[in-house]
């Protein structure tokens, strides 16, 4: 029985990164004798356990064979006889292949470590077809390191879109790796990948649809929606933005891929058609609730949010009360950062002032100044009727927000 450090953990060491999880693969073993020595069995499809004091993940060398279509559609085979090479041919990328032994020695029978030295993802074998996962987790390594895909790999990855292997992605699996992939210091390389290969109109088509549309140049020097959506999402990647302020930044636009043609670049009522096509995507890749709800905001209301400057305060206050505004100003202030993108990413803007934010900040302070208690105090001692109660506080309160927004946004324009 020999144990060896294996994967993501070796290659980001080798490459001077934070190791935070390790994963090793136990040659000459069985789960008979891993239960014996006090391991415990996690492991639904395959034979993985948890290290009686560590409790990180120790894998029974293995191989994989393809049955059927997806990236669940193997059969494993995992015995004492097994090798680590076998079991080491049987991961996607060289830079994954590494392994390291107990004594510090490290196992590297595809080159990885050339490979990782040339900044370059390589695929080990034409197995690399059999699971379509591996279009999604190569193209979000080109955003995590920068490296670029070597040809024959990109040409793998192009098969499997054109023989549909890719559509036997599970919507959960699809939306793991997409938000992963934002997480990353450049996301604009992993749909750049995507588009590549021509993944990206089978996975994502809405945002596929954005490349190749104009805008006018006059508010967007980059012109193309797809390049200016890219450079949305690395705006927010540089600035640590949280995955629902991404996510929003990705898919805020994603109605000027349904104008017709013949009105370009003008995009007049994208923003409905946004949130209508935000709608849809969020259903089919299983986007969580908080990530959406985020994203429909920001695709409705983000050109009200760019005038903020022109808009009268009634217009202010029922933006404010539409997204939300008092009862949830976190997500109010991520709704901001998602519309600050926006304005930034394009060529040239990235230092400018966005006033609008801090605009509609001070009106969101003037409104919860309204102390809303105490005018339904008053109306319920005035208002002898039930029925119309809810009503005249609703109408008082929202008339109290609009006159302390129009005082504030006043007091900060003299």
């Amino acid at each position: 029985m020999k144990t060896y450090l294996v994967g993501g953990s070796v290659r980001d060491e080798i490459l001077g990164l934070p190791v935070t999880d390790h994963d090793y693969v136990v040659v000459g073993s069985s789960p008979d004798e891993m239960i014996r020595l006090g391991y415990r069995p996690v492991g639904k499809d395959f034979p993985v356990f948890l290290h009686p004091q560590s409790q990180e993940q120790y894998a029974l060398a293995r191989t994989e064979r393809k049955i059927s279509r997806g990236y669940k559609g193997f059969e494993v085979y995992a015995s004492p006889e097994v090798t680590l090479q076998e079991d080491l041919a049987r991961r996607d990328l060289t830079i994954n292949a590494l392994a390291k032994d107990q004594d510090g020695n490290i196992i590297d029978p595809f080159d990885g470590i050339a490979d990782l030295e040339a900044g370059v993802l390589r695929h080990i074998s034409p197995a690399f077809t059999e699971d379509p996962v591996r279009v999604l987790r190569t193209s979000r390594f080109a955003a995590r390191f920068g490296f670029h895909i070597a040809p024959e790999t990109l040409a793998l990855m192009s098969e499997m879109v054109h023989n549909g292997e890719v559509d036997a992605l599970v919507p959960e699996r699809v939306w793991q790796e997409f938000a992963r992939g934002l997480m990353e210091q450049r996301p604009s390389r992993m749909f750049y990948a995507l588009r590549e290969c021509s993944a990206l109109t089978r996975i994502m088509p809405e945002v596929d649809a954005l490349f190749g549309v104009p805008q006018p140049p006059q508010h967007h020097p980059e012109i193309d929606t797809g390049v200016h959506v890219m450079m949305v999402i690395d705006y927010a990647a540089s600035k640590n933005y949280s995955l629902a302020v991404r996510f929003a930044a990705l898919t805020h636009d994603l109605g000027k891929g349904t104008t017709p043609p013949e009105e370009w670049p003008r995009h007049i009522g994208h923003e409905a058609r946004s949130v209508k096509l935000v709608q849809n995507l969020c259903e089919r890749i299983k986007v969580p609730n908080d990530v959406r709800d985020l994203a429909l905001l920001v695709a409705r209301y983000h050109g009200d949010v760019h005038r903020a400057a022109e808009l009268r305060a009634a217009t202010i206050a029922n933006m404010l009360q539409g997204v939300d505004a008092y009862r949830k100003p976190e997500r109010f202030e991520e709704f901001l950062q998602a519309c600050s993108c926006d304005f930034h990413g394009r060529p040239g803007y990235a230092e400018k002032p966005y006033p609008q934010a801090e605009r509609l900040r001070e009106a969101a302070n003037a409104a919860r100044s309204v102390d809303a208690g105490a005018i339904a105090a008053e109306l319920s001692g005035a208002i002898s009727d039930p029925a119309r109660l809810p009503v005249a506080i609703n109408t008082r309160v929202s008339e109290a927000r609009i006159a302390e927004i129009r005082n504030r946004l006043a007091q900060a324009n003299s």
